[in-house]
C-alpha cells in the first residue's frame, strides 16, 4: 500500500513520523499537496495524510487510486467534501487530541493581555525596575478573572474545558451555542446579543460554518463592553479581521488575543500589524493546538484511523 504524508513540517519536525512506516510504503513531503503537484505525487497512493493541504476536486481527479484522507486535525474545511463523495474517498479526522493544549493557550493569551505582561517584562529588562526606589510597579492596573462574566461561543469539548478553568478562577460562565441551540445545561445558555452585552471576556471555540462565518463583525464589537477581551482560537473567518482592527483602534473593546486568521498565513498587509500595543492585541501563529503532547496524540490517532480502515472499519470517518 502506498501512503502519502504531506505538509508534515506544519505538524512538527520534532515528532517521529516513522510510526507510519509499518503501514505500507510511505512517502513524506514537508510541503502541501496541491493542484500543481498532485498529478506527480498521488497516482498509486491509496491513503493521504495531510494537515492544511487544500484538497480540491482537481487534486482528487489527479489521485485515481485514493481511498482515504486522514487529517492531522479536528477541522477539515480545507477538504472539498462534495468532491470526496463524488470520487468515493473517505475522510477521517482526529477528535479531542488538542483540548488541553487549546484551553491552556486560551488563558495564556488572556492573561498576557489582562496583566499587560509584555509591558512589565520590558520594564524589568530595560533596567527601569532596578533604577526605582520602591519594591513594585503597577503603572498599568490589572483586574482579576474572579467575579467576571466569561462568555463562550461553542460548548464542545474545548469550550467545556475552558469553562471549567474559568469557573475555577471564580468567573461566571455563560455560553452561546454555535449551532444556535444546545441541550447542555451545566452553564447558562444565552442569546448572542446577551453574550456580547454581558461578557467581560469572550472566547471562541466553535467550528467554521455558515452560522459562524463573520459572526464577530463591527456591529457585534459595538455591542460588547468597552472593557471586554476577545480570544479567538477557533477559526479566523469567525471574526471579520478589518472590523476587529477598527474595534481595537476605536476602543470598542479593550483587547484581543488571536491565534487564527483569515487567510493563513497572515497577509503582509493585514491591518492588525498596525497595532503594536501588546496590551491591546496579541497574535500567535495558529499554535494553540500544538503542544508536544497534543501533536504526539494526533499522530497516534491518525495511525489508528488508518489501521481501522485497513481492517475494513470506519473510525472517525466524517465523510464517506
Amino acid at each position: 500500500m502506498k501512503i502519502v504524508a504531506a505538509d508534515i513540517d506544519s505538524v512538527g519536525s520534532d515528532l517521529d513520523f516513522r510510526i507510519y512506516d509499518d503501514l505500507g510504503e510511505v512517502i513524506y513531503y514537508d510541503d502541501c499537496i496541491n493542484e500543481d503537484n498532485s498529478g506527480e505525487r498521488m497516482p498509486g497512493a491509496q491513503v493521504l495524510l495531510i494537515n492544511k493541504s487544500k484538497i480540491t476536486e482537481k487534486v482528487l481527479a489527479q489521485s485515481p487510486d485514493l481511498k482515504l484522507i486522514c487529517v492531522f486535525a479536528t477541522g477539515y474545511d480545507n477538504v472539498d467534501l462534495d468532491a470526496c463523495r463524488k470520487y468515493g474517498v473517505k475522510l477521517a479526522n482526529v477528535v479531542n487530541y488538542s483540548t488541553d493544549s487549546v484551553a491552556q493557550h486560551t488563558f495564556a493569551l488572556l492573561f498576557y493581555l489582562m496583566e499587560n505582561l509584555r509591558h512589565y517584562d520590558e520594564f524589568v529588562k530595560d533596567g527601569s525596575y532596578a533604577d526605582q526606589p520602591h519594591f513594585c510597579c503597577i503603572d498599568i492596573p490589572f483586574s482579576e478573572l474572579a467575579g467576571k462574566t466569561y462568555g463562550i461561543v461553542g460548548m464542545g469539548n474545548i469550550g467545556k474545558k475552558v469553562a471549567s478553568i474559568a469557573k475555577a478562577f471564580g468567573a461566571e460562565v455563560i455560553f452561546y451555542p454555535s449551532s444556535g441551540h444546545s441541550d447542555y445545561h451545566e452553564y447558562r445558555q444565552v442569546s448572542f446579543d446577551e453574550l456580547l452585552e454581558k461578557s467581560d471576556i469572550i472566547s471562541l471555540h466553535c467550528p467554521l460554518s455558515d452560522l459562524t462565518r463573520d459572526l464577530f463583525d463591527i456591529e457585534a464589537f459595538k455591542k460588547m463592553k468597552k472593557s471586554a477581551y476577545l480570544i479567538n482560537v477557533a477559526r479566523g473567518a469567525v471574526v471579520v479581521e478589518n472590523d476587529l482592527y477598527e474595534a481595537l483602534k476605536n476602543d470598542e473593546i479593550r483587547g484581543a488575543g488571536i491565534d487564527v486568521l483569515n487567510p493563513e498565513p497572515m497577509r503582509k498587509d493585514s491591518k492588525l500589524l498596525e497595532i503594536q500595543n501588546s496590551g491591546k492585541l496579541i497574535v500567535t501563529p495558529h499554535m494553540a493546538w500544538g503542544s508536544t503532547e497534543a501533536r504526539t496524540r494526533c499522530l497516534e490517532e491518525v495511525k489508528k484511523n488508518v489501521l481501522a480502515w485497513q481492517r475494513g472499519e470506519d473510525r472517525n470517518i466524517v465523510c464517506s
